[in-house]
């Protein structure tokens, strides 16, 4: 019998100690939105300037094939109306005939050439998007985990939006757990200053005129 107590004793406080261990890893989780960490960090700001530069210089180079195409189109709408003219020669009709089928194969080449020359420039965009995009998650997921663990965090959620969906990954979270501001200022630490604003010059105020000097009236 008393061995009985003693081995029912025994398991116990196992269970006691079992429950105590478990006890000591709380759960305590925080929140971050990655995707406002992704957007506020200075190097997709930095990106982001750059996109757009690269965007404008394509844009030009669309924009200038155009307009050589409207040019190309206008000569041989020309040349079609040239073919077709029965005041002309048979030998300049035939002679127009042919150089308006060359320059329509012009305009086919160049139509083709544009439109892969903008397929390459969106896909090169895509690329370095993501690179971009995957490259600075990794170094803000590292940067979630330092200041997770600095909490004594247990679990992290993402905020974002999810694609499609309209709805967080999670629905409500006190603001407490939220570490978003503490990323978005981590992983800025490494900012470079911004360049110095231009000095304005403000120009002098111009002399006033000197009064007008009224002669005397003759005696």
């Amino acid at each position: 019998m008393k061995k009985l107590i003693h081995t029912l004793i025994a398991l116990t406080c196992l269970g006691f100690f079992t429950c105590a261990a478990r006890a000591e890893v709380a759960f305590k989780p925080v929140v971050v939105d990655m995707a406002k960490v992704f957007e506020s960090h200075y190097k997709t700001e930095e990106a982001n300037v750059k996109f757009t530069e690269f965007g404008k210089k394509v844009q030009e180079q669309l924009d200038s094939a155009s307009k050589q195409l409207q040019e190309m189109a206008t000569k041989y709408q020309e040349l079609a109306e040239q073919s077709k003219n029965t005041l002309l020669k048979p030998e300049a009709r035939a002679q127009a005939e042919a150089d308006a089928q060359k320059k329509g194969e012009e305009i086919q080449d160049l139509q083709g050439t544009a439109q892969k020359f903008r397929n390459e420039k969106q896909n090169e965009i895509q690329q370095r998007f993501k690179a971009l995009h995957d490259g600075l998650f990794e170094e803000i997921a590292i940067v979630v985990k330092n200041i997770a663990k600095s909490k004594g965090a247990t679990l992290v959620l993402d905020k974002s939006s999810t694609p499609g969906s309209g709805l967080s990954t999670v629905i409500y979270s006190d603001d407490s757990y939220d570490i978003t501001a503490e990323v978005i200022k981590e992983v800025n630490k490494d900012r470079p200053p911004a360049p110095p604003a231009p000095a304005v010059v403000v120009p002098a105020p111009a002399a006033a005129p000197a009064p007008a000097v009224v002669p005397a009236a003759a005696k």
